[in-house]
């Protein structure tokens, strides 16, 4: 998999939260948004990366194949951008804290309308959304 693979990914999954939010499958659609910022957050990572470059080590191997969304903005190297886009906008800053609810095992839950709402929202807002702000570093 590469950058464009995760990219490519990520703009599905967000496409297919959507049309299982509208379909009723409120559980699936709340899954599928985290997951489109983890794969969003994984594009970032394999940005940084260069063909002919050794193997990370392994410790940063161990962050990079995760699901936990802070230890993928810490490898991304984006913490400094996470901290600055938080600092001055009041609205992503309640998206990001609304998409570190999900995790893997978000796949196991119950999820009503409203939270895969919210999640689909503080992922696909055009002007503050998590996604928007990870394709600025993709």
């Amino acid at each position: 998999m590469n950058r464009r693979d995760f990219q490519a990914i990520a703009n599905t999954r967000l496409a297919e939260a959507q049309l299982l939010l509208e379909a009723g499958f409120y559980d699936g659609a709340y899954y599928l948004a985290g997951y489109t910022v983890e794969c969003a957050l994984k594009a970032c990572i394999a940005r940084k990366t260069l063909t002919h470059d050794f193997p990370p080590s392994p410790q940063e191997s161990r962050n990079i194949y995760t699901h936990r969304l802070p230890d993928l903005v810490k490898s991304a190297d984006l913490l400094d951008s996470l901290a600055d886009r938080i600092g001055v906008c009041l609205i992503f800053r309640e998206h990001w804290k609304v998409a570190l609810q999900w995790s893997e095992e978000s796949r196991y839950a119950r999820w009503s309308l409203a939270d895969a709402e919210a999640l689909i929202s503080a992922v696909a807002d055009p002007q503050h959304g998590v996604l928007r702000w990870l394709r600025e570093h993709w």
